[in-house]
């Protein structure tokens, strides 16, 4: 467990060693950029809101094709981003919104996903002193549908679902922002609630929670960091790594989110992604190949596209 930890922190610390570099995400110049107003208009503009939709589609159908493959395949993704940001004086708020759903459906597997996330963060910050601000941050984060593991030759069996599990912080302590695109958030004192509202999985005691129960409430140490980065004219690298120690229960067991994506603007509306996601969670057991259960290992996802893309 240390080990990935200590790697994913030297791999995101080399990304973040250009963040004073004053080049910033394509979304982020446009939430910050110069608001256009009457000058006869005396109010000030406090509020910048926005956001990206994307949408991915594949589709293939074949018969008698001598190299093989499915009869009929088709794949949907889609991913949207908001934000609304406050700023007045020395007071911010900084809400996001991240929506994302996914799926393949072949003719011998049948409807599979391939993407599922919800995830709303809102953080208020009081500004200190040049860069550093006392914050208070809120995080929820869950999927919208059922979620299964295909062990070989077994039916499918149910991993999780929407609310199982859901994860709600509460987090009050320090933000560093030099600028528009690195943020770090540092807590000693974090309240954690994991949420199972499935009973067949809270019966098992998934995701952590005590057998039979639907809440399970954790304290303890938390890190959030987030980097954008234009790397070109045309490709945006955004990541954010989420960190969580419970002092109540193996506090080195450190629970990870690590959460990467690659956006190239192809022409016009037309844009190619890619996306390397990794999640480590101590208490998140694993279903093997013959349909027994593991333990704990390191979630990985990779999803590249290529599709439309929409700033709202």
């Amino acid at each position: 467990m240390k080990k990935i930890v200590f790697c994913i922190l030297s791999v995101f610390s080399l990304l973040v060693s250009r963040a004073q570099d004053k080049t910033v995400q394509e979304m982020r110049d446009e939430a910050s950029r110069t608001i256009k107003k009457d000058p006869n208009d005396t109010i000030p503009k406090v509020w910048k809101t926005g956001g990206l939709l994307r949408l991915t589609l594949t589709q293939s159908a074949q018969s008698n094709w001598a190299a093989g493959g499915d009869n009929n395949t088709l794949g949907l993704s889609s991913f949207f981003s908001g934000y609304a940001y406050y700023k007045k004086g020395k007071h911010t708020w900084d809400n996001t919104i991240d929506l994302a759903y996914g799926f393949l459906k072949t003719t011998s597997l049948g409807s599979r996903k391939s993407d599922d996330r919800i995830d709303l963060l809102s953080k208020y910050g009081y500004e200190l002193g040049k860069k550093w601000y006392l914050s208070g941050l809120m995080n929820f984060h869950t999927q919208f549908a059922p979620g299964y593991a295909y062990p070989a030759n077994k039916a499918p069996v149910l991993t999780s679902d929407f609310l199982a599990p859901a994860y709600l912080i509460i987090s009050p302590g320090l933000n560093y922002k030099p600028n528009d695109n690195f943020s770090a958030f540092i807590s000693p004192s974090t309240v954690r609630w994991i949420i199972v509202k499935n009973d067949s999985l809270s019966s098992e005691g998934a995701f952590g929670v005590d057998s039979g129960k639907q809440v399970k409430l954790e304290f303890g140490a938390y890190a959030t960091i987030s980097y954008t980065q234009k790397i070109s004219a045309n490709a945006v690298y955004t990541g954010r790594l989420d960190l969580f120690s419970n002092y109540q229960h193996n506090p080195q067991n450190v629970d990870v989110n690590f959460y990467n994506l690659l956006a190239v603007k192809v022409t016009g509306i037309l844009t190619m992604t890619l996306a390397f996601n990794l999640i480590y969670d101590n208490d998140v057991k694993t279903v093997k190949s013959d349909g027994t259960i593991g333990g704990a290992s390191a979630q990985l996802q990779e999803l590249l596209g290529i599709g439309l893309a929409v700033k709202l």
